[in-house]
C-alpha cells in the first residue's frame, strides 16, 4: 500500500521544523511514495524550492518521482483585524492545513499567506480568518488539520454539538475536499479527539487520512529539534520541559515550550501503516488527495511591467514593439548628445543592439532603468557609472543608463545580452547611500507600493553559530563554547560537516579540506583539536554532534540589501509576499537567487558608499573654494591624479587603497586610464601573478610578442596579455569567425572550466582559425594558454567603470586632499576604520584635530588653514538640533568670545547639561584659554556647583533678564544691565590618561593622540597580544589555558599599592590599550621588583604565563618581566628580515640601509631577501660580523615603502 505525508513542516517553519527539504526527498524517494506535500506555518517560504527540488529527481517520463505538493498550516483567528487583546483575553489562533489542488489553488495560497502578513500580521503571527478563507477557497484541500484546529479544539474545550457544528462549516465550505485528518503520536488528547472525529466521518461520509505532523526527518533528530525549540524560545534544555500539547507562546513558570515526545518526524510507509493497522484506509486515502492534485510547475517567463509610453509612440498593436520604437528614439537622441558625429561604426552598433533588444523583447527593461536613473539624476542623487556587463552596452550609454562608452573601450555588448542566447538583461546599479532610498521611492510612487517588493534572504546557523547557540542551550560555559566556535576555521563557506569528517590533506584522500577549502596548516591543526573533542565523551562533543544536525537550519529572515521587484500587477497574483517592521514594503517569500524564476524582475538598487564620499566632497569643495566639479567630465590625463597613483598614495581611495596594490601601483607607475583599468582586473588571486609581467612589458624590460601578428590589434593596450573576456571574445571572432553569440558561450565555458563543451569549442576554433590561414601548432598554443588564464580574465565592462570611479576619488585626493579626507572621514563607520585615515591625514600634513564650538560644523570639515576639525554631530549626547543650534547662533551673532558669552547666547532648551558635558569632555571648549576641561566638572570644597553647572546658571539669568526687559516700556535697558559672569575656581587638570579616557567615551577615539601611538611598529611586529586577547582567557578561567604566555603592549592607567593585614605589600594596577582594560595583581618579591614601573600614564610591555592556582581550580597569571616600551626595539629586536621583489632593489634602499648601519651600531642582524617571481629565483643576504640597533629612522623608511614585507624576529 502506498502512503504519502501531506502535513510535512520543512525548516522554513522558522526555528519549529528543522527538516531539511533535500533530506525529505531524500528518504521519500527511497521509500517509494507517491507524493509529499509542504505545509509550514503561516508561510510559502520554502515552496519555490521545495517544487523546484521535486523536478531535480524526475522519472523515464520527465516527471518528478514524488509529485510536489503545495500547502501551507494557517494561523486562523475569528478577526484577522484585530489587534488589541487582554491578559485575559488572548489571542486565539487556531492551525489550518490547506493544500493546492490545481493552478487556482496554489494562486489562493499566494493571496491567503499573502494578506496573513498584510492584513493579519499580529507579534510574528500572519493570521487570516474565516472571511478570507471563504473569499480564496476554490481550488484548495482542507482537513480537521491538528490538535491546534478548530474543529480538535471545539471536541476538546467544547460541547460535540458546537464541534460537530463546527465540523459542518468546513465541510459545507469544502465538500468532497474536506478531510478528516488522523495523527498519533501516542498522546492521550489525540486518541479522545479521534474518537469524535472518527463517529463525525462516519455521519457524514467525509473520509479520514493518515498524517504525522512531521517537523524533522529521522527520530534520531528529536534532539536537535528539541533544542532548536529552545533556540526559538530563549530557554535552556535544561529548563523542564511542558510536554503536553500547548502552543509556542504560552507562559508557564519555570516550564519551556517543547514537544510532548519523538514521534513527530518524518515516518517511513511501514512505520504509518503500522500505526493505523486498524484504519488502513486512513493510509490509502492520501492517494486519493495525490491523484486529485494536479503536478504544479512553478517556474514562469518573465513579465515586466508597462512602461508609460508617450501617444506618438503608440503604432502598433503590439506593446513590446511600441516601447521599442520609444527606445530607439531615445537612443538616436542620446547619440547626438554623446558623440559629436554619428559615425558608421557607432551607427552599424547601435542598430546591432536594437535588434537584438527587439528580438528577445527587453525594450520595456532598458525603459525602466533609464527612468529611474533620470529621475535619481534629477533628485541630486549621485549615480554611478554603471557596473557589470551592462556598461558594454552602447544602447545603455545613450540613453543615460550608464556613463561609460562602451565603444571607445572596446566593451562587448554580447557579454551583456547574448544574442543567441535568451537570459535576462540584468543591469545593477550604484547609487549614493542616502540618495538610494530616493530612487526607490520614486519606483514606488510611479509603479504602485502593490507592484513593488523587496527581497527575502535566509539567516542560515553557520558553522560558528550553531555551536554558539547550541552551546548556549545546553549550558556549556561561554568560554568553552567560544573556545570551540574559534577552532573552527574563519573562512566563509565553512561547512562544520566537512570540517569535522572530510579528509583533512591531500595525502588524506580526494576532496581534502587543504584541496578544496584551502584551509592553511594553522586550521588544519585547529580542526585536529576540534575533532579530538567531537570523537571524546564530554558535553562539548554533544554539543558539536548536535551543532552538526542543526548547521545550515534557516534561523530567520532577513531583507537583501539591493535587490527589489518591479512587478507587472499586483505582486500577491503573482507570487507570495510578507512584511516586517524593517521594511515599509512588502518583501517577496522567495529569495533573491530564485526570484526570477517565478516571472518577475529582480533589480539591484545598490547603496556605494564611495559615491556619497565623491558627492560630500564636492559639496565642501564649493562651499570652500567656490568651485562646482562636474565629477563625470574631470579629464582623464590629469598630471597630478596619475603621480598620486605613481607614489602609491592610494589610501581612502576607491578600489586601489590596499598595501599590495599600492606597491605595485609604484613599480608599474600609470600613466594613463588603461593602465587602471588592467591593475584593476589583474589585482585578484590567479592574475595577480601576471602583474610584473605587465609591469616590465611597459616598461620595455621584456619584450611584447604576440602569437599570431592578428592578435596585436585587442592584445596591444594590455602589452599581448589576455587580461579581459571580452580579448578573448574579440579574437575568437577575428582568427576562427565565431558568432558573437558563440564567443560568449566560449567565454563562460572558460570561466566555468565547463570541460564537455570547451573540448567542443576547441575544434570550432582551431578549425575555423586553420581555414583562415592560421597554423594549428600556433593555435593549439593559444587554446592552451587561454584556458589556463581564461578562467581568470576580468570582466572588463565592470572592471572600466570602477577603475572610473577610483580614477573621480583620486583626482579629489590629490587636486582637494583636506575636503576629500573630511568627506572620507565622515563616512568612516567603524572606529579603526577612523583611526587608519586620521594617520593617513597625517601622512599626507594635514592636521585632524579636535573639535572645537568656533570651528566645528556638523560632520569632519576643513578649516581656514586648511585643517579638518571633528564635527560636532559625532560626539555622543549632542543631537542634531544642538548641533543645528550651535551653528545657525555662530553664523548669526560670529565666534563665541568665551564661555560665558556661548553660554548666554546659546538656546538651553536644544542644548542641555548633558550636551554641554560632551562638548566640554571631547575639548569643544579648549579655544577658550581661561579655562581647562577639569574646571567644568570640578566642585570645589564647600560648594556644590560645578563650574559647569555655575555658568548653565548663569545662561539662565541672562537670558530670563534679557527677555523680560525686551517686554518692558524701556526695551533697550536689558542690555546695558551688565551681569557678572561666575568665578570659576582654578583646580588641577586632568592628566593625559584621564583626558584620553573621557574623550574616548565621547567621541569614540583618543582624538589628543595615545601614548601607545608610538608603538604601532612594535605591536604589528613584535608579537602582542591585545588586551581584549588577554581578558578572554582570564574571564574564560579555562584550566586547558594553563601555560599561555602573553605580551601586552598596555598604558597603565591606575595604580594602587596597599598593605595586607598581615603588613605584606602588594598592589593592584589597571592597564589598558586600545581593546579594552585589565587589572593586574602584583604580591610579595614580584610586587618589591617590579612595583616602579607601575606608575600611571607610563607605556609598558608585560610578558607573561597563565598557570593554574596553587590552591584553587582556577588561572592566575603570573609577570615573568615587564619592559619600558621605550626600551622594546633595543632589548628585544633579534633579527629584521626584509623580503621584496628584484625589481624593488634600488639606490634609495641600498644607501638607506648603509647609513643607518653606520648610524645606529648595535647587534640585531638583517636579512634581506630578494625573490625574482618570474623564475622562482630567491636569495638570501645576511649579516654576520656587523649589527644595528632598531630605531626611528628605520621604521620610518619601512612605513613608506608598503613593497617591502617585514618580520621581525624577536630575543
Amino acid at each position: 500500500m502506498k502512503f504519502s505525508h501531506l502535513h510535512v513542516h520543512t525548516q522554513y517553519s522558522l526555528l519549529d521544523g528543522a527538516a531539511s527539504i533535500g533530506n525529505l526527498y531524500k528518504k521519500a524517494i527511497a521509500d517509494g511514495m507517491p507524493a509529499l506535500a509542504i505545509s509550514d506555518h503561516g508561510n510559502m517560504f520554502g515552496v519555490f524550492e521545495f517544487v523546484s527540488q521535486a523536478y531535480k529527481n524526475v522519472d523515464e517520463s520527465g516527471k518528478p518521482k514524488v509529485k510536489p505538493v503545495v500547502g501551507c498550516e494557517f494561523y486562523v483567528v475569528e478577526n484577522r483585524h484585530r489587534r488589541a487583546f487582554t491578559k485575559e483575553e488572548k489571542d486565539r489562533r487556531f492551525h489550518q492545513i490547506l493544500l493546492a489542488k490545481n493552478e487556482q489553488g496554489y494562486k489562493n495560497l499566494v493571496k491567503l499567506t499573502s494578506l496573513g502578513y498584510m492584513e493579519g500580521l499580529y507579534g510574528k503571527y500572519p493570521r487570516i480568518d474565516k472571511e478570507l478563507i471563504v473569499q480564496y477557497h476554490e481550488g484548495l484541500i482542507a482537513t480537521t488539520c491538528c490538535l491546534g484546529a478548530m474543529v480538535p479544539q471545539a471536541i476538546m474545550y467544547k460541547s460535540e454539538g458546537e464541534a460537530e457544528a463546527e465540523f459542518k462549516w468546513w465541510l459545507d465550505l469544502f465538500g468532497d475536499d474536506f478531510y478528516v485528518e488522523f495523527q498519533r503520536h501516542g498522546m492521550a488528547e489525540q486518541e479522545k479527539v479521534n474518537q469524535v472525529l472518527i463517529k463525525f466521518a462516519q455521519k457524514h461520509n467525509v473520509k479520514i487520512i493518515a498524517s504525522n505532523d512531521s517537523h524533522y526527518v529521522d527520530q534520531s533528530d528529536f534532539n536537535a529539534h528539541d533544542i532548536l525549540l529552545c533556540i526559538n524560545t530563549g530557554e535552556k534544555q535544561a529548563t523542564p520541559a511542558l510536554r503536553e500539547f500547548s502552543d509556542d507562546d504560552v507562559n508557564m513558570k519555570d516550564k519551556r515550550f517543547a514537544f510532548p515526545n519523538d514521534q513527530f518526524y518524518f515516518k517511513k510507509t511501514e512505520e504509518m501503516i503500522k500505526t493505523f493497522k486498524d484504519l488502513p484506509q486512513a493510509i490509502d486515502n492520501t492517494n486519493e488527495i495525490v491523484d486529485k492534485v494536479e503536478l504544479l510547475n512553478l517556474k514562469r517567463d518573465i513579465l515586466l511591467p508597462a512602461f508609460p509610453l508617450p501617444e506618438e509612440f503608440k503604432k502598433h498593436e503590439d506593446s513590446n514593439l511600441n516601447q521599442w520604437e520609444f527606445l530607439k528614439h531615445l537612443t538616436y537622441e542620446g547619440a547626438r548628445e554623446r558623440y559629436s558625429e554619428i559615425t558608421e561604426e557607432i551607427r552599424e552598433r547601435l542598430d546591432f543592439e536594437l535588434f537584438t533588444i527587439k528580438t528577445m523583447g527587453f525594450a520595456g527593461y532598458f525603459l525602466i532603468v533609464s527612468d529611474f536613473i533620470k529621475a535619481g539624476r534629477d533628485l541630486g542623487v549621485f549615480v554611478g557609472p554603471g557596473r557589470g556587463s551592462a556598461a558594454g552596452s552602447a544602447v545603455a550609454y545613450c540613453i543615460g543608463i550608464t556613463n561609460i562608452d562602451p565603444i571607445k573601450y572596446k566593451l562587448l555588448f554580447e557579454r551583456f545580452l547574448n544574442p543567441d542566447r535568451k537570459s535576462m538583461p540584468d543591469i545593477d546599479t550604484d547609487f549614493d547611500d542616502e540618495g538610494r532610498q530616493k530612487v526607490i521611492d520614486y519606483v514606488v510612487q510611479k509603479y504602485g507600493r502593490n507592484q513593488v517588493a523587496q527581497i527575502v534572504t535566509y539567516g542560515t546557523m553557520a558553522a560558528k553559530m550553531s555551536i554558539k547557540d547550541v552551546a548556549r542551550v545546553m549550558d556549556l560555559p561561554l568560554a568553552e563554547s567560544n573556545m570551540l566556535a574559534k577552532l573552527v576555521p574563519d573562512k566563509p563557506g565553512t561547512k562544520l560537516h566537512r570540517v569535522l569528517h572530510a579528509p583533512l590533506t591531500s595525502k588524506d584522500g580526494d576532496g581534502s579540506l587543504e584541496d578544496k577549502e584551502g584551509y592553511g596548516s594553522d586550521d588544519i591543526e585547529n580542526i585536529k583539536k576540534l575533532r579530538e573533542v567531537y570523537n571524546s565523551k564530554s558535553l562539548q562533543s554533544e554539543v558539536l554532534h548536535e551543532a552538526e544536525r542543526l548547521e545550515g537550519s534557516v534561523r530567520n529572515t532577513g531583507i537583501h540589501a539591493a535587490g527589489i521587484i518591479i512587478a507587472p500587477k499586483d505582486l500577491t497574483e503573482l507570487i507570495p509576499v510578507f512584511t516586517s517592521k524593517d521594511s515599509d514594503l512588502f518583501i517577496t517569500q522567495i529569495e533573491g537567487s530564485i526570484i526570477e524564476d517565478s516571472g518577475v524582475i529582480k533589480m539591484d538598487f545598490l547603496g556605494l558608499k564611495t559615491l556619497s564620499i565623491i558627492r560630500d566632497a564636492l559639496e565642501l569643495i564649493k562651499q570652500n573654494h567656490g568651485v562646482e566639479i562636474e565629477i563625470d567630465n574631470i579629464p582623464l590625463d590629469d598630471a597630478k591624479t596619475y603621480e598620486l597613483y605613481q607614489r602609491g598614495d592610494t589610501i581612502a581611495t576607491f578600489q586601489f587603497e590596499s598595501p599590495g596594490m599600492q606597491k605595485y601601483l609604484k613599480e608599474l607607475k600609470p600613466d594613463q586610464f588603461a593602465d587602471l583599468i588592467a591593475m584593476n582586473a589583474l589585482y585578484r588571486p590567479g592574475p595577480m601573478a601576471y602583474i610584473p609581467q605587465y609591469v616590465d612589458r611597459k616598461h620595455g624590460r621584456e619584450e611584447v610578442v604576440y602569437d599570431l601578428p592578428e592578435m596585436a590589434e585587442y592584445l596591444e593596450e594590455t602589452y599581448g596579455i589576455t587580461v579581459y573576456q571580452e580579448q578573448v571574445m574579440l579574437l575568437a571572432q577575428k582568427l576562427a569567425g565565431f558568432s558573437k553569440g558563440d564567443a560568449d558561450v566560449l567565454r563562460k565555458a572558460m570561466g566555468k572550466k565547463d570541460r564537455k563543451t570547451l573540448d567542443k569549442m576547441k575544434s570550432k576554433f582551431i578549425d575555423g582559425a586553420v581555414a583562415k590561414g592560421h597554423p594549428a601548432k600556433t593555435l593549439e598554443k593559444v587554446w592552451t594558454d587561454w584556458e589556463a588564464f581564461a578562467q581568470y580574465a576580468f570582466n572588463k565592462s565592470h572592471s572600466t567603470c570602477y577603475a572610473f570611479v577610483a580614477y573621480q576619488t583620486a583626482y579629489l585626493k590629490a587636486h582637494y586632499p583636506g575636503e576629500y579626507m573630511s568627506a572620507v572621514l565622515n563616512h568612516a563607520n567603524a572606529i579603526e576604520k577612523l583611526t587608519f585615515f586620521m594617520e593617513e591625514c597625517k601622512r599626507m600634513g594635514i592636521k585632524v584635530l579636535g573639535p572645537d564650538i568656533n570651528e566645528s560644523l556638523k560632520g569632519f570639515a576643513v578649516n581656514k588653514a586648511g585643517e579638518i576639525r571633528f564635527g560636532l554631530g559625532g560626539l555622543k549626547g549632542v543631537g542634531e538640533a544642538a548641533v543645528e543650534s550651535i551653528i545657525a547662533e555662530r553664523k548669526e551673532g560670529g565666534t563665541f568670545k568665551n564661555p560665558f558669552d556661548f553660554i548666554k547666547r546659546i538656546n538651553q532648551r536644544t542644548v542641555n547639561k548633558k550636551t554641554l558635558e560632551s562638548l566640554a569632555y571631547a575639548g569643544a571648549f579648549d579655544t577658550f584659554t581661561e579655562l581647562h576641561r577639569a574646571q567644568y566638572f570640578c566642585v570645589p570644597p564647600g560648594e556644590t556647583a560645578s563650574g559647569l553647572e555655575k555658568m548653565i546658571k548663569y545662561g539662565n539669568v541672562v537670558q530670563a533678564q534679557s527677555t523680560a526687559s525686551t517686554n518692558t516700556l524701556f526695551g533697550d535697558l536689558g542690555t546695558a544691565m551688565d551681569i557678572k559672569p561666575p568665578v570659576i575656581p582654578p583646580c588641577p587638570p586632568w592628566s593625559l590618561t584621564e583626558q584620553l579616557d573621557h574623550e574616548k567615551e565621547i567621541t569614540g577615539i583618543y582624538l589628543s593622540g595615545h601614548p601607545l601611538d608610538h608603538y604601532r611598529f612594535e605591536k604589528k611586529y613584535y608579537g602582542m597580544n591585545t588586551v581584549e586577547e588577554f581578558n578572554e582567557v582570564k574571564e574564560g578561567n579555562l584550566l586547558s589555558n594553563a601555560g599561555r604566555n602573553f605580551k601586552l603592549l598596555c598604558l597603565v592607567s591606575g595604580a594602587n599599592h596597599r598593605i595586607s593585614k598581615q603588613g605584606n605589600k602588594f598592589g593592584a594596577f589597571t592597564v589598558e590599550d586600545y581593546t579594552g582594560k585589565t587589572d593586574i595583581m602584583l604580591f610579595g618579591e614580584t610586587y618589591v621588583r617590579l612595583q616602579h614601573f607601575m606608575t600611571p600614564g607610563q607605556a609598558l610591555l608585560i610578558n607573561g604565563t597563565f598557570k593554574q592556582h596553587k590552591y584553587r581550580p582556577e588561572l592566575e597569571f603570573g609577570i615573568n618581566s615587564i619592559t619600558l616600551a621605550e626600551n622594546i626595539k633595543l632589548a628585544l629586536t633579534k633579527q629584521l628580515c626584509l623580503e621584496l621583489d628584484a625589481r624593488n632593489v634600488d639606490e634609495e634602499l641600498v644607501h638607506f640601509l648603509d647609513q643607518n648601519f653606520k648610524s645606529h651600531p648595535g647587534k640585531a642582524g638583517l636579512k634581506v631577501v630578494v625573490k625574482e617571481p618570474k623564475n622562482g629565483l630567491k636569495i638570501n643576504l645576511m649579516t654576520l660580523d656587523m649589527g644595528f640597533d632598531m630605531n626611528h629612522d628605520m621604521i620610518d623608511f619601512l612605513d613608506r615603502r608598503p613593497e617591502i614585507e617585514v618580520q621581525v624576529a624577536t630575543n
